[in-house]
């Protein structure tokens, strides 16, 4: 796809990957061609750095908490108590400010974010802001940054937090994946006229123009090894043939399972449980496994020492996603989903990728907003949760036999907004 004439401040926040991974595709409208990191640019005052890495300390703190025996559980529901995203019914106004909000707007006010929003000013003052988080947004709204506003949502259900302190006085405008998150802001106080339902948005160079003719010959190969009997082929066959084409005889690559663990290394664990029940799989030749250790290096020497000790050094089967830059690492991980044919991972803002056609096996949820993502993968029937790792080699080869997974893939092809991407150029743009 050409960049687009029109270009815009595009900012994420490095806690994660959720934010940057969201980021990252949009890239390609990104003034100076690069995406600006708002807890991490060059130039960052001192004091506006301190606030952000305490905010991360808590992000990646809590995102660890689970694993603590006996008293992990307890502390890690209190603390995720606070960013609760309540019920949902019966609707009611949610539109008063919660602490969280409070305590990020108190430092707003004492100047966190002002150099930050001062450096977009004196550049380019009139391009589109667009923030992958909220707080970002909030800072450019409160130190008064002359063009419009944008914050995209990564979340298919969203807490209070994410609408500004007076929500109805707002200018900032959303990019929402799902619906129920736009009717959410609703309920938060945002104006109607500020909410876009786009969709989330997902790698260009794994969808291809908006035709999909990446995404649909890839599916084409995946349905292969997801339905090796033809359970799912044969009683679809006309929606199939009709939605990608003629099939291919055969997958040029052998059933591949990609092990995503999220920022703060959490949960990498199972991904080697399932190596251990794949084990003799995977010495025959008959499956794959990618391991994803993102930017994190010590993740990446846990998945190889455990490797090593499972005599499974080197092989050619298991290959570990590993670089030392976030963007390097998006890269070598958009490319390897191509030949991905199951996703295991938490239901992170990586649930979106199921409108790749990608089947979702969703790993342990962790935070209130994961939660939510992973009750709209099962209601959506792109996902479906995993059992006991130990046993991956039964339930798992079960689920492909009988051609559940490929169902999971089309379903998310099909039912599943990849768009979003697009969509968002349009109305940053114009066009």
């Amino acid at each position: 796809m050409e960049a687009a004439n029109k270009k815009a401040w595009v900012v994420a926040v490095s806690m994660g990957y959720g934010h940057q991974r969201t980021a990252y595709p949009l890239k390609y409208l990104a003034q100076e061609g690069r995406i600006i990191n708002a807890n991490d640019y060059p130039g960052i005052p001192a004091g506006d750095r301190r606030v952000w890495e305490g905010m991360r300390n808590v992000y990646e703190f809590i995102s660890r908490l689970k694993r603590i025996p006996l008293i992990g559980g307890a502390i890690f529901a209190i603390l995720d108590k606070l960013q609760e995203i309540l019920s949902y019914y019966p609707k009611r106004d949610l539109s008063r400010p919660i602490p969280q909000l409070r305590q990020a707007y108190f430092s707003i006010k004492r100047g966190w974010g002002k150099h930050l929003i001062e450096y977009c000013k004196s550049k380019n003052g009139a391009l589109p802001f667009i923030s992958t988080f909220f707080i970002p947004a909030f800072m450019a709204e409160f130190f008064n940054y002359p063009g419009e506003i944008f914050c995209v949502i990564c979340d298919a259900d969203i807490s209070r937090a994410w609408a500004p302190l007076k929500p109805k006085e707002s200018r900032i405008k959303y990019f929402v994946p799902t619906e129920r998150a736009a009717e959410r802001l609703k309920l938060y106080g945002i104006k109607k006229e500020n909410i876009f339902l786009t969709g989330y948005p997902l790698p260009l160079e794994n969808i291809g123009g908006e035709s999909a003719e990446i995404m649909k010959e890839d599916l084409k190969l995946r349905l292969l090894n997801l339905d090796p009997k033809k359970k799912y082929r044969e009683k679809y066959k006309v929606l199939t043939e009709e939605t990608l084409g003629k099939m291919p005889e055969e997958s040029d690559h052998p059933l591949t399972i990609m092990f995503a663990v999220g920022g703060a290394g959490a949960q990498k664990e199972i991904g080697i449980k399932a190596v251990k029940s794949l084990a003799v799989k995977i010495w025959a030749g008959d499956i794959k496994i990618i391991l994803i250790a993102g930017t994190r290096k010590v993740i990446k020497e846990y998945f190889e020492k455990k490797l090593g000790k499972l005599g499974f050094a080197n092989h050619k089967n298991i290959e570990i996603i590993y670089a030392a830059e976030i963007e390097e690492y998006f890269k070598k991980f958009n490319q390897s989903l191509r030949k991905t044919d199951i996703l295991w991972t938490k239901p992170s803002e990586l649930s979106f990728y199921s409108s790749l056609g990608l089947p979702i096996i969703i790993a342990p949820a962790i935070g209130s907003q994961e939660d939510f993502n992973e009750r709209w993968l099962l209601k959506s029937g792109f996902g479906n949760l995993q059992e006991n790792p130990r046993f991956a080699y039964q339930w798992l080869l079960d689920w492909v036999e009988q051609g559940y997974l490929a169902e999971s893939a089309m379903q998310g092809f099909i039912e599943g907004e990849r768009s979003g991407t697009f969509n968002i150029q349009k109305i940053i743009c114009g066009s």
